[in-house]
């Protein structure tokens, strides 16, 4: 049995950084080991971010750092030098309020909400954080591939790819309008056959339009808490999704924001643990209230 996980000092994680990674997580332990893994292996060559990492977990259970193979990634984390704070944020109050939870604990510059079922390739972060300097924008995400679709080819849908010529500008997309089709392109596996075909050079990077993007998105954080963050949990059931889009929705309203290729976020594809659907936020919620 390996020794106790200190979960760590919340003030002393709020110390000035560039970057910390904001975790979501439940009864999701496997997975989230892997999410870790991916994290510890980033190449920062260039870039030199000090990122911290939050974990925010609402299993029904014991915390899922308790399991062996989280707790020997935050092992690893910490000692290539990236500060851990493990969170059991309980009672559960809905997605939107945990992802203001995380919000709350960092002090960062940027913060990079990860889904705790996506592998992010060893260059993920450091092109994540190069595209949002470069475009000064208030977000820019990787949409995930999910590898079992590889050989699953959409045309129709790969088609809604379509880059900026410039940084970013603001934009305000209604829920369901004209831009949403912009989404399908991020299923499957649609986002990684467009960067096959564009061919990039190493290094190299693009940003193109969205409507939103999910599991693996990094926020200016002060652009981010500007439009309110997730402050609008209280307004919303607990059982509720698309939190995410709606914030993001706010960010470019104000912002603007990209996605951006080669993405280097790649999808578990288990289960999702957010089962009821019924309410989304975006809905429940007018975004440009």
């Amino acid at each position: 049995m390996f020794r106790h996980l200190d979960p760590g000092d919340p003030l002393a994680f709020r110390a000035p950084r560039e970057l910390d990674v904001l975790i979501p997580s439940r009864n999701r332990a496997t997975e989230l080991a892997a999410t870790l893994a991916g994290l510890a292996g980033q190449d920062l060559t260039g870039v030199e971010p000090d990122f911290g990492v939050v974990v925010s977990d609402q299993s029904d259970g014991e915390p899922t750092w308790r399991h062996a193979a989280v707790a020997g990634m935050v092992r690893v984390l910490r000692h290539r030098g990236h500060p851990v704070l493990l969170h059991a944020h309980l009672p559960r109050r809905g997605v939107a309020e945990n992802r203001g939870h995380l919000l709350a604990s960092s002090a960062a510059r940027y913060v990079l909400f990860l889904d705790d079922d996506v592998w992010l390739e060893p260059a993920a972060v450091g092109r994540l954080l190069d595209s949002i300097r470069s475009l000064r924008c208030g977000l820019v995400g990787n949409a995930p591939h999910g590898l079992s679709y590889a050989d699953d080819h959409r045309p129709d849908q790969e088609k809604t790819y379509r880059e900026w010529a410039g940084p970013p500008t603001p934009e305000r997309i209604e829920p369901r309008g004209p831009e949403w089709s912009r989404a399908s392109v991020h299923a499957a596996a649609n986002l990684l056959h467009v960067e096959q075909r564009l061919a990039l050079r190493a290094g190299q990077w693009r940003a193109y339009r969205i409507a939103w993007v999910g599991a693996c998105v990094l926020y200016d954080r002060a652009k981010l808490v500007d439009v309110g963050g997730y402050d609008f949990w209280p307004r919303v059931p607990v059982e509720h999704s698309g939190e995410d889009v709606l914030v993001q929705l706010r960010v470019m309203e104000r912002y603007g924001g990209a996605g951006i290729v080669p993405s280097g976020a790649f999808h578990l594809e288990t289960p999702t643990t957010v089962d009821a659907r019924e309410t989304e936020c975006f809905d429940a919620v007018p975004p440009y209230d």
